[in-house]
Parts: structure tokens; sequence; C-alpha cells
């Protein structure tokens, strides 16, 4: 079933697949652009360890032209969904696309996972488990115990540690080790709390993740951060779509900005 959904405040113009009808009460939310064979191996690791079966797995595609994103392809890797962002945005406006579809099909909570299959997918269940538990936001930490930080860059391990990490506790008052990491579990609760209000043309690339880190141990909702893999090539160009020096850039500017609270409402 193909839909084409414009004008909607707050959410990009996309269009919709749906391969199957809603089969869980949780959604995997995975952003991507032309991430080719990674996001292939990425959907073989879930069905290998039967990821479709315990939530429903929407790719949210941010205008792929590699081919990756086939629908055949896709419905032969167990994909729900498939939504392909027409407007404006990158990472933020995937996000808030993949957000408002999963709540508008009565999702009662979303995990996000980047594309590029750096992270450890079969941990989705540890997420799953913490949403059952009532945690409104969950955060997955390669640098708590039972986590793994595999080949990550040095200077980037270096800034998440002691900047990133450390400005993002201080603004949400909840001590977090791992604040770029995208692997994170978030209640429909949360997403749709009166003072959140995710959906708002200013989160067009990272602010949103950031935000959303800050937003909900000072609500007084329930948080917490659970162990997952990040694993980086040993060899090779690294799976990043943060570009050195504007790209981080970007990043710092972004940080400072949520810790200022420039994104509350």
């Amino acid at each position: 079933m193909k839909i084409t959904t414009k004008n909607i405040e707050g959410v990009p113009d996309f269009e919709a697949c749906r391969f199957f009808p809603t089969g869980t009460k949780y959604a995997i939310c995975i952003p991507v652009i032309n991430e080719g064979r990674r996001l292939h191996k990425l959907l073989e690791r879930a069905q290998k360890h039967g990821i479709g079966e315990q939530a429903d797995i929407i790719i949210c595609d941010g205008g792929s032209t590699d081919g990756s994103t086939r629908d055949d392809v896709l419905i032969t890797l167990g994909v729900n969904t498939l939504l392909t962002k027409t407007g404006p945005g990158k990472l933020g406006a995937q996000l808030r696309m993949g957000f408002w579809w999963a709540l508008k099909n009565n999702y009662r909570g979303i995990i996000t996972i980047d594309g590029n299959n750096k992270d450890s997918i079969e941990s989705a269940g540890l997420f799953i488990k913490k949403l059952d538990e009532g945690y409104d936001f969950i955060q997955g930490s390669r640098y708590i115990s039972g986590g793994k930080a595999i080949h990550t860059p040095r200077l980037r391990s270096l800034a998440v540690k002691y900047i990133h990490a450390p400005l993002i506790s201080r603004a949400a008052k909840f001590n977090y080790t791992d604040t770029t990491n995208g692997f994170r579990g978030y209640s429909a609760g949360y997403l749709l709390h009166p003072e959140v209000k995710p959906f708002r043309e200013v989160f067009q690339s990272y602010e949103l993740l950031a935000y959303l880190s800050v937003k909900a141990n000072r609500l007084g909702l329930k948080v917490c951060e659970i162990p997952v893999t990040r694993a980086y090539p040993a060899v090779g160009k690294t799976p990043t779509k943060i570009s050195p020096l504007r790209g981080n850039f970007e990043l710092l500017k972004i940080l400072f900005k949520t810790v200022r609270g420039d994104y509350d409402i």
C-alpha cells in the first residue's frame, strides 16, 4: 500500500509504502540515505535474531539513489514499511517523519538505530524490555558495563567522553555516557508530551537527538542507559555522514544551543 503524505505541520512531505500490516506494539525506525550493502547487512542480522518479530522495522529514507531501498529487497529482508522523504531536511526531518508515522499507527514506543551496520541491532530486545518496564527514554551506550566500543576513532571517543556527554548530562541532570549514539528508545508518551513537541521545523539535522536527550529527565520521566555495541571498521573509510570539520562544528553548535535551552518551548 502506497500513501503520499503532504502539508502536515512539522512533518516533511513523504511517501509511505507499507509491505505488511502492523504486527507489534513497537517500531524500529532506521534513518538511511545511500547506505548500500551496510543497510542490507544490518537487516540480515535483524532477521537472523528475529528482531522483526519483536518490533516492526520502518526504514526512514532520506532519498537514496543507490537501489538499497528497493521494495523487493526490503520485503525480502523483513521490513514492514518504507518511508521516503520528499520534503526538505536531513536526519532530524527523517526522524520526525518516522516518529509521526509510528505515532499515527499507534505504536507504543519507537527504537531508533543508524542504518550503517555499526550498531548491535541484536540488542533491540533490551530496549523493548525497558519500554515494557515503563521507561520513556533509553539511551544505548558503548561505554557502560556490558557495552563495547570497537575501533571507535580516538578523537570521536574523546569528544563524546569529555565534551558532549558531560554537557548534555549537566543540562539533562542525568549522567549519560554516550550522547551521540543514535541507538535509543522512546515511549509514545514521551514524544506526545505537551512540553516536548518534536514536530517542529527547527529540528533539521542533529538538533532533535540532543534535545530529546535533555528533555526527558527534566520532565520527570523515566530515563536509563543500557549497554550496546558500536563497531567501526578496522580499516577503510569510517561510515558516517558527519564531515570532519563542518559536521563536527555543526554538532558543537547544536550542543551549545541545547544546553542553553534554545530548543525548549
